[in-house]
């Protein structure tokens, strides 16, 4: 049983299960326009996720402790770096437009992450994960760009009316879902963070956070190409954002968000397969 906790814990720590929500978020995407799925694409999508949130994660942690390391943290280093070596592996795969978009994402992911701006003006930490109020916006923006626009740009996809829906759909999705990890994270988070919990409350965040469930599922109706085995879906998918979104708490459980919520675009995934 303790195996299974430490494997468990690995799985969630080690990014796998953000990695597979985002590659789930893809895979939506392809098959609701029906482009075709370059699974190369997704083999890339899952290393460049990994790699991307283990150093988000963890970069301050192995620069200051790099030499008592917990065991845990060296085996996932290990893991990233093996991620590492497939994203490089299936970066030769990519069609060049594609590697460009993905190297100005990684160029936004690196002066998130890393300390490089005044600290006088962006607080102690330099970087712009540390600036008022921005996190929520810059990860949602990653993620719309990684799960709607690159893929379908990688497939040739005119841009178009649904493919502006879809992508304003989905950034919105990511900020309702960081909501409740705003609103866990209020008792660790420096209040200059200024998330959207801190700054107008919890009980107007859920309110806002409803309402933008609605906006999200509401967008479909706008779509040219509207299907309703694909509402139904989206309608499940908003229905469960939005029960996650009302029950969380600054004491919620520890995998509420790192788990249950997180893992929502699995879900869908699964779903819209079926649909398929």
């Amino acid at each position: 049983m303790l195996l299974l906790k430490r494997l468990f814990d690995f799985y969630i720590n080690s990014s796998i299960h953000v990695a597979l929500a985002v590659c789930g978020l893809v895979w939506v995407t392809l098959l609701n326009f029906n482009v075709g799925v370059d699974l190369d694409f997704l083999y890339f999508t899952f290393f460049a996720s990994v790699t991307g949130y283990n150093f988000v994660k963890y970069f301050g942690l192995a620069k200051f402790h790099h030499r008592s390391l917990a065991s845990w943290l060296k085996y996932i280093q290990i893991f990233s770096f093996l991620c590492f070596i497939g994203l490089v592996y299936f970066t030769l795969k990519l069609k060049g437009e594609t590697i460009i978009y993905f190297g100005v994402l990684g160029v936004i992911t690196f002066i998130y992450a890393i300390p490089f701006l005044p600290k006088k003006i962006f607080l102690e930490a330099g970087n712009l994960r540390a600036i008022s109020g921005l996190k929520i916006y810059v990860i949602a923006f990653v993620w719309m760009a990684v799960t709607v626009i690159i893929p379908l740009l990688n497939e040739g996809y005119v841009y178009d009316n649904d493919m502006l829906i879809e992508s304003i759909q989905r950034y919105v999705y990511v900020i309702i879902a960081m909501l409740p990890f705003e609103i866990g994270d209020m008792k660790y988070d420096s209040i200059k963070l200024s998330t959207i919990p801190q700054s107008i409350g919890i009980a107007r965040t859920k309110i806002i956070g409803i309402f933008m469930v609605l906006v999200m599922f509401l967008l479909e109706f706008f779509k040219d190409g509207f299907y309703v085995n694909k509402t139904i879906i989206l309608g499940i998918v908003s229905l469960l954002l939005l029960l996650f979104l009302v029950f969380s708490s600054v004491k919620q459980k520890k995998y509420y968000c790192g788990f249950w919520v997180e893992g929502i675009p699995i879900l869908w995934a699964l779903l819209t397969t079926a649909n398929y």
